[in-house]
């Protein structure tokens, strides 16, 4: 039911002021991080769970989300006009240039906005360079710097963790393009083919099959382009944090179940 413009502001005016009251924010998706006592207020909105724990990262003290984190497929969420109400009043709009309502997000983004698009790939050279990017637009860079410092020591552990799994330090797998950094840079795996984003072809599952990988590393955002090949053992990695917004969790998450997947 679309709502009208002037009873929307009303309602984000209530909830603003139990914002206020309680220390927390609101979101348009359900989706928020709460702020500290004595923390400087950093409002954001962020199109999805990624950007915003990236945003959170570097020090955003209130994000909203328009995408919720519970969406499947984030990059292909449709907006309500009431989630849209939210860019319109915001101070900081971040987007990935990969979600289809990015623009709709740039256009409705209010004068007084700054829009900042955000590069998105869980690669330690990336993660440094958005989350410091952020921090320098939001004025907190202090912040920013002590989230990498402790993201960068948490991966490198991680990763130790997931490479001495393997049983083999030549095993090979078979990778979506969206999560391939997992299996290589993190795993330390051998990839000998690619598949995804589109449905995996029957030419493609005959040449991947040939090469006889031990796992096939799958995108849980698209849990049906997973080709199906004989004794390799297959694992869905997830990019997306959860509501908490914790990008650490991410890795961590996928370090178990890639561990399992090369001990199993």
């Amino acid at each position: 039911m679309r709502l009208l413009r002037s009873a929307l502001a009303v309602l984000a005016a209530s909830l603003i002021g139990l914002s206020a009251a309680c220390g927390s924010s609101s979101s348009a998706s359900g989706s928020s991080t709460a702020s500290s006592p004595g923390t400087k207020q950093v409002d954001v909105v962020a199109s999805d769970s990624w950007v915003g724990a990236l945003a959170k990262a570097a020090g955003a003290t209130n994000v909203t989300l328009i995408a919720p984190a519970t969406v499947l497929h984030a990059m292909d969420y449709e907006p309500t006009p009431k989630e849209m109400l939210a860019v319109a009043d915001a101070t900081y709009v971040l987007y990935s240039p990969y979600d289809d309502f990015a623009q709709q997000m740039a256009k409705a983004a209010g004068g007084k906005a700054k829009v900042v698009p955000v590069q998105l790939e869980n690669t330690p050279a990336t993660i440094v360079s958005q989350v410091t990017h952020l921090g320098q637009v939001l004025g907190t860079s202090s912040t920013a710097k002590a989230w990498l410092a402790k993201f960068n020591r948490e991966y490198a552990q991680l990763s130790a963790q997931v490479k001495a799994a393997r049983s083999d330090p030549s095993q090979t797998a078979a990778v979506n393009v969206l999560v391939g950094y997992w299996a290589t840079g993190f795993a330390g795996l051998t990839s000998v083919g690619t598949f995804g984003p589109d449905d995996v072809t029957a030419t493609q599952l005959s040449q991947l099959s040939a090469k006889k990988p031990a796992l096939v590393v799958g995108n849980a955002a698209t849990p049906n382009v997973v080709p199906d090949i004989p004794g390799a053992k297959t694992v869905m990695l997830d990019n997306f944090p959860g509501a908490d917004l914790d990008l650490i969790q991410v890795f961590q998450r996928n370090a178990q179940l890639l561990i399992s997947a090369l001990k199993g």
